[in-house]
């Protein structure tokens, strides 16, 4: 059974930053996309960061210049450096992982999710 678990989240301060991991189990993921979505209450669920196999990251303009998304195969773990946070980062941040080596940045293009972590940033 594919696990996907995150960890890392939690209550700051807008300017504070926050280190996201997907710890993934059942599964190798070293050839496949990952990615990382948030969604704040009363919103849709929005594209934040994507890596490929390769290395290859996207970013959505909102984060980039301040969150970097990377991985370690070795360990069957991604993670998500959050730095400069703001309070709109406010959100349930969740990981995902697809069936291709290119990432994305639509959700419904992921076939693995995790069950989220909070981060609050309060202003």
């Amino acid at each position: 059974q594919v696990q996907l678990v995150e960890s890392g989240g939690g209550l700051v301060q807008a300017g504070d930053s926050l280190r996201l991991s997907c710890a993934a189990s059942g599964r190798t993921f070293s050839s496949n996309a990952m990615g990382w979505f948030r969604q704040a209450p009363g919103r849709e669920r929005e594209f934040v960061a994507a890596i490929g196999w390769s290395g290859t990251t996207y970013y959505a303009d909102s984060v980039k210049g301040r969150f970097t998304i990377s991985r370690d195969n070795a360990e069957n773990t991604m993670y998500l450096q959050m730095n400069s946070l703001k309070p709109e980062d406010t959100a349930v941040y969740y990981c995902a992982a697809r069936m291709n080596s290119t990432g994305s940045r639509y959700p419904t293009t992921y076939d693995y999710w995790g069950q989220g972590t909070q981060v609050t940033v309060s202003s």
